[in-house]
């Protein structure tokens, strides 16, 4: 089989499926052991989310419940209220950042040009970098969910239509995020700028998205703003998935709108594999 083309767009050309599947799952656990040797990359993409659902817990403990009724009785903690926000934010670090600045390296230091000299097919590498994303999420978001229910007494969901919805609105947003990680990560002009161009506006997405702070305490025109970007609907969903259905009402049109969470991300998926498919190359071409 030959070698993927180190020029120009990306073409599927012929490749062996097993073999191609096989590459790919070795790519999987050599790129989960490279990401977890990297430290800072651990901190700021696995352990970040989790170090602030710890942070916001205890920190706005004294606040009392979020959802209180008048006489003050009922509503949730505010480990539960932050826990779909963090899983969120947990969600676009793995994909879009780390396969964004993750990338960029790799073509800066010149490892996609050696790649690029080798037979492993590109769909290989993809399988590879996709596997990771989906490995280290699920371990990310297995670690919020004990951390929530073992340290702060947060109450999972019993009905099982909620964990459906979680399933899906992960799923979708984690392979959304996933491929506009790789689509970005043309944006850097050289590997040592991959951080400072990627990582600050996703910061600032993530406090305009119901991430950090409620959506609708925003500005409509910010609202408006956020809702062009997949966050503010994988938040939405996760919300739909772990708050009560009385929390709802405190959405943008005072509903969960689980059908448009899967329309805008379906999207976005949509959009963001065009741009891989039209910008990807082993080998950067400037010019």
């Amino acid at each position: 089989m030959s070698a993927t083309p180190t020029t120009g767009p990306v073409s599927p050309g012929r490749f062996t499926p097993g073999r191609t599947l096989r590459l790919g799952l070795s790519r999987i656990r050599y790129e989960t052991t490279v990401y977890f040797r990297a430290g800072d990359t651990v901190f700021f993409t696995f352990l970040f989310p989790v170090v602030l659902l710890g942070i916001f817990s205890v920190a706005f403990d004294g606040l009392g419940n979020v959802g209180t009724n008048p006489d003050g009785s009922g509503g949730i903690s505010q480990a539960a209220y932050y826990l779909p926000g963090m899983i969120a934010a947990g969600i676009l670090l793995s994909g879009v950042q780390n396969l964004g600045v993750d990338i960029a390296i790799e073509r800066g230091d010149g490892t996609l040009k050696r790649l690029g000299g080798t037979p492993l097919p590109v769909l290989s590498y993809f399988i590879g970098k996709m596997g990771q994303v989906l490995v280290t999420s699920l371990a990310q978001v297995a670690l919020l969910l004990l951390l929530a229910r073992v340290a702060f007494g947060v109450e999972l969901p019993a009905d099982p239509a909620n964990w459906v919805t979680f399933a899906w609105v992960y799923l979708l947003g984690i392979t959304t995020s996933a491929v506009l990680g790789i689509a970005i990560s043309r944006l850097p002009r050289t590997g040592k700028s991959a951080t400072a161009v990627i990582i600050p506006p996703l910061l600032v997405l993530q406090f305009i998205s119901g991430v950090f702070l409620s959506f609708t305490m925003l500005p409509s025109w910010l609202q408006t703003v956020a809702s062009v970007f997949p966050l503010k609907w994988i938040a939405q969903g996760m919300r739909a998935a772990f708050l009560p259905e009385s929390f709802a009402a405190a959405e943008q049109g005072g509903s969960w709108n689980l059908p448009w969470v899967a329309v805008v991300l379906g999207i976005w998926l949509v959009a963001g594999l065009i741009v891989c498919r039209l910008t990807f190359r082993w080998i950067r071409k400037d010019g």
